[in-house]
């Protein structure tokens, strides 16, 4: 029923209180009908072969055709119309978002399933799908950092770029380690010249800075200087995670329980500062809760401009009852006016 009167509109509805009319009317016609009619009893009214004539017929009709008349003028008063809608939506300068991704050895621990990585990677591209106004980059580091995907419009090349980072393929390419300064120098870098409204980056990391040729300070006092706020996640559980540890001759990773150490103090300072948040993600489920934040904490405006368009109903109604009651008055006093 709501898609049926979706596009419909009437413009004055108390009108229709009118069509009370319509009944208190039928009480006072029925009434006047029989107080008038020849109170006559007859024997046999098969005897009066052509007491039903079309006279009889068209005055029988004459009172429905009035009721009707009467209920489409209050319609038409009601003003019915359909509404055509047309919207234009204009997005704004948008948001610009990177995603500093930590691909160290650390990042393979089992303590999110199947490991911190692949967790990542699937919460961030549901993410990324939900934002469709935005732009995105993406930034990888380890030991060192570079930009896996500059700030673009294109989602889909997005999306795909998270889904085939592979750390194996990685490990011959970056030197290990954690590089938390580079990783946020590179991501501020790319947003630096940025005409956004709002530049962000998510910066994540599951260890502490122990390499990288920028220090973090220096990379937070660069995110300040050009405005760019930045959301920090720390990945791993509180204690203990299955972490490889090594390479066996076979190249498969061997895995030992190692303590989780993240700096949660540098991190927090780094949100902190460039009007961020700080999060902990020590699981799935909390990791895609501190996404659905972020995407809650940052919105895209967009401007929508509509356009109605009115289609006005009521004439033909008008017309129609016009008709009726010029039918009405023309019989009544033509055709039966020696009969009524």
């Amino acid at each position: 029923m709501k898609n049926l009167f979706e596009h419909f509109e009437l413009y004055t509805p108390y009108a229709l209180l009118l069509l009370a009319l319509v009944p208190i009317l039928s009480v006072w016609l029925y009434r006047k009908r029989y107080a008038e009619k020849p109170k006559m009893q007859y024997a046999d009214l098969n005897s009066f072969g052509g007491f039903k004539t079309l006279k009889n017929k068209v005055l029988i009709i004459l009172p429905v055709l009035l009721l009707l008349s009467v209920a489409l003028i209050s319609i038409g008063i009601a003003r019915p119309r359909s509404i055509d809608v047309t919207a234009k939506t204009k997005k704004t300068k948008g948001i610009d978002i990177m995603l500093a991704v930590d691909v160290s050895a650390s990042m393979l621990a089992r303590d999110l399933k199947p490991n911190r990585l692949e967790a990542l990677k699937k919460t961030a591209i549901n993410f990324i799908k939900k934002r469709p106004n935005d732009r995105f980059g993406v930034v990888l580091y380890a030991g060192e950092a570079f930009t896996q995907v500059p700030i673009t419009s294109d989602q889909r090349i997005v999306m795909q770029a998270i889904r085939k980072i592979n750390f194996r393929q990685l490990f011959n390419q970056l030197d290990q380690g954690t590089a938390i300064g580079m990783g946020l120098a590179t991501a501020v870098n790319r947003l630096k010249d940025s005409k956004a409204k709002s530049k962000v980056v998510i910066l994540m990391t599951d260890g502490v800075n122990n390499t990288g040729e920028i220090d973090p300070y220096t990379a937070l006092e660069l995110a300040k200087e050009f405005g760019i706020k930045v959301y920090t996640i720390g990945l791993g559980t509180n204690g203990y995670a299955l972490t490889p540890v090594g390479v066996r001759p076979d190249g498969s990773f061997e895995y030992r329980n190692a303590k989780v150490e993240i700096d949660e103090k540098l991190l927090k300072k780094i949100a902190a500062e460039t009007g961020g948040k700080y999060f902990r993600a020590t699981d799935n489920r909390k990791l895609q809760k501190i996404y659905k934040e972020i995407d809650k904490l940052e919105k895209t405006e967009i401007k929508e401009t509509k356009y109605y368009n009115y289609k006005e109903l009521y004439r033909p109604l008008i017309l129609i009852s016009v008709i009726l009651i010029s039918l009405i008055g023309l019989l009544r006093y033509t055709w039966l006016k020696s009969f009524i």
